[in-house]
């Protein structure tokens, strides 16, 4: 009896909306993919920490995984595969992850290529800057915090220099900790590594 076909591979652009300049990644999954591996390739690529709901908008239509007494899915996300969907390159859909910060990431199908037998995946193959980080309040408040950060930086070094030249240690420790509190900020002008890595 032959072997069944490799599925299609699905290179999908994943862009995080209304932060600029843009944070995204380019993700190739398999066709035979659930909605909810896509879920679990999404928050591993963009650094989210899988603790809010989510949910995709593909066709019109919503899915995602139901929680009780909270949010509802007609569809079990775990049986729905990607190429159930119907989708064609250049299509977009949208994966919304928690609700209060609202992060909201344009998907769109670059293309459908056939499956490499030596690839793992699914595999990030690129992507441009880390994520915001967690419950920091969604884009508006993330850009407006990322903006003042450095100038807070500045503040905090002179003032870190300061208690230094003082030789006051117990000042040192707390101005240490103080930027301590900021260091998740001042990596996110870091670029995301180009090179691809299996997720």
């Amino acid at each position: 009896m032959p072997e069944p076909p490799e599925p299609s591979i699905y290179q999908l652009g994943a862009v995080l909306l209304g932060i600029s300049p843009i944070i995204w990644r380019r993700l190739l999954v398999r066709g035979d993919s659930t909605i909810a591996d896509l879920h679990v390739t999404l928050q591993t690529a963009f650094g989210w920490s899988d603790d809010h709901l989510h949910r995709f908008l593909i066709h019109g239509k919503q899915y995602g995984v139901a929680y009780l007494d909270g949010i509802t899915f007609r569809d079990d996300p775990r049986l729905i595969k990607l190429s159930d969907l119907g989708l064609r390159v250049k299509e977009k859909f949208l994966y919304e992850y928690d609700f209060i910060d609202q992060w909201r990431h344009s998907i769109r199908v670059e293309a459908i290529l056939p499956s490499e037998s030596d690839q793992r995946y699914p595999v990030c193959i690129g992507g441009k800057r880390a994520a915001p980080p967690e419950d920091c309040g969604g884009p508006w408040a993330f850009m407006e915090r990322r903006d003042e950060v450095p100038c807070e930086v500045w503040e905090r070094f002179w003032r870190l220099k300061e208690v230094v030249d003082a030789g006051d240690l117990d000042a040192v420790r707390e101005q240490l900790e103080s930027l301590e509190s900021i260091r998740e900020w001042l990596t996110l002008g870091l670029s995301f590594a180009k090179t691809p890595s299996a997720i």
